[in-house]
């Protein structure tokens, strides 16, 4: 049984960088290390590797612990992008980690990052609910961790606060309903409830009515961790007290992972049921898309701006789910690589200048700054042009995969109010190109230069926007694996 568990290669590497990195924070002197940072970010890179070798080698179905643990290729390449990510947001915390006041809290900066990571693993290879939710808990638990790290702010502690509570309540909603679904069936594995539910008419008979209702329950709870209206309310405290670096991880990270999460088990497990959720699924990305995009419009914190907009952006990313076929899964996979280059770009500009204007991330700050630091704004109109879905960038033909995969479904009238919504999410980006570029600072912030960490991520970031949009092989490799 115990050999079982070198067959989950991706997690094993990652409890190993957990060790390792545990053991370079416990043994070293706090005083000066600046050579943790890129152990953190190299051990991570390696576990990208590890994932990428296993896809290219033609990683097969597998179900171990009696199917309580699967692995794919599609999963596995949700690993490989979720780790990549998870590189870059390491590479451009440094200077915000080993800064004075946060420097002894860099060794469990990044274990709380690898744990949530390692969470986000078992939620994705989960096969049975119960192992589900062991992986959303070690994901959302170290999560409120890393929104309260910085404990001297006050806007942080009440960001971990709103989080866990939020956490909580929604862990409860989902509990609920896998209590009920459990009730209606009597187990709790993947495989065994979508055949019980795919021969509801005789084995089910007065049982639907429990069965539909814990569904909604498990879909809220998870609507919760994405963020996805109306259970949105805790996203715009939590981004904006949270250390910016923290609230960049949450908004691509934690937020790619449940979203594939929740597709592959509408998909697989609850297929059966699709005339019930796909109406629900309605009704919640048009909440989303519009909702989202009409409290951006009044937002002149950047961090909060980014937050509706990662609101707004959830939905578009569920749109995938609607069209229920391979192209709606590798839509779904691409919008999120795409949506982690590009948001994370905007977070490590917003974190620069943060950091370059005594903590402050309104709008205002932005006004001529072209003026002063032409380059830094040159990538964050780049990275904003990708998230409004403006050609050639990434972020175009990520929306255009999703909006065809649910034009083939035949969601038409969904497809057209998200079209619609594309062009007001397009004008409140525009906000801060004209701010950046047009609107006129007698005193602008003063040029500064980046750290090289900070310009490392930045070109990936860039890189990836420009490249993931013209290159077609990255799509190409998702297709296949789906």
């Amino acid at each position: 049984m115990y050999a079982q568990f070198f067959n989950m290669i991706p997690e094993v590497a990652l409890i190993a960088t957990l060790v390792i990195i545990f053991l370079a924070d416990f043994i070293s002197s706090k005083k000066n290390r600046p050579w943790l940072n890129t152990l953190a970010w190299v051990l991570t890179l390696i576990v990208t590797g590890v994932c990428m070798y296993l896809l290219n080698g033609g990683c097969s179905y597998q179900h171990l612990f009696g199917g309580m643990y699967t692995s794919s290729p599609a999963i596995n390449v949700m690993k490989t992008i979720l780790t990549a990510g998870t590189v870059i947001v390491l590479i451009q915390s440094k200077a915000w980690i080993t800064s004075p006041e946060m420097k002894n809290k860099e060794g469990e900066f990044y274990m709380l990052v690898i744990s949530t990571l390692l969470g986000m693993f078992m939620m994705m290879s989960a096969g049975h609910f119960l192992m589900f939710f062991l992986g959303l808990e070690l994901a959302s638990v170290p999560m409120a961790c890393l929104a309260a790290l910085d404990k001297y702010r006050k806007q942080s502690a009440e960001a971990g606060a709103k989080f866990i509570l939020t956490a909580v309540f929604s862990s409860g909603v989902m509990l609920y309903g896998v209590s009920l679904i459990y009730g209606a069936l009597g187990t709790l594995y993947f495989d065994d409830v979508a055949n019980l539910i795919a021969n509801a008419q005789t084995t089910l008979s007065g049982k639907m009515p429990v069965l539909i209702v814990g569904m909604v329950f498990f879909f809220a709870g998870l609507g919760f961790k994405i963020s996805l209206v109306p259970f949105h309310f805790w996203t715009a405290d939590t981004y904006q007290g949270g250390p910016t670096t923290v609230t960049g991880y949450l908004s691509v990270i934690s937020k790619g992972a449940a979203a594939f999460t929740l597709m592959m088990i509408l998909l697989h497990v609850f297929a059966a049921l699709s005339q019930w959720w796909a109406y629900l699924l309605y009704a919640v990305i048009v909440l989303s898309i519009t909702i989202a995009n009409l409290f951006a419009l009044r937002q002149k914190d950047l961090k909060r701006f980014m937050a509706y907009s990662s609101i707004s952006q959830a939905g578009y990313i569920m749109l995938a789910v609607v069209g229920d076929n391979k192209l709606g899964m590798a839509a779904l996979v691409y919008y999120i690589l795409v949506y982690i280059v590009a948001n994370l770009a905007v977070f490590s500009v917003i974190g620069t200048i943060e950091k370059n204007n005594n903590g402050t991330v309104d709008m205002d700050s932005y006004n001529g700054l072209y003026t002063t630091n032409p380059k830094l704004s040159l990538l964050m109109t780049l990275a904003l042009f990708s998230l409004g879905g403006i050609p050639p960038f990434a972020g175009f033909f990520s929306k255009f995969f999703v909006f065809m995969s649910a034009t083939e479904a035949k969601w038409y009238l969904l497809v057209f109010i998200a079209l619609i919504n594309t062009v007001i999410s397009l004008y409140y980006y525009l906000l801060i190109v004209k701010a950046m570029y047009i609107n006129k600072n007698e005193n602008p912030l003063p040029a500064f230069k980046s750290d090289c960490n900070t310009k490392i991520a930045l070109t990936l970031c860039t890189a990836g926007v420009i490249l993931f949009g013209i290159c077609s092989f990255f799509y190409d490799w998702i297709f296949a694996a789906m």
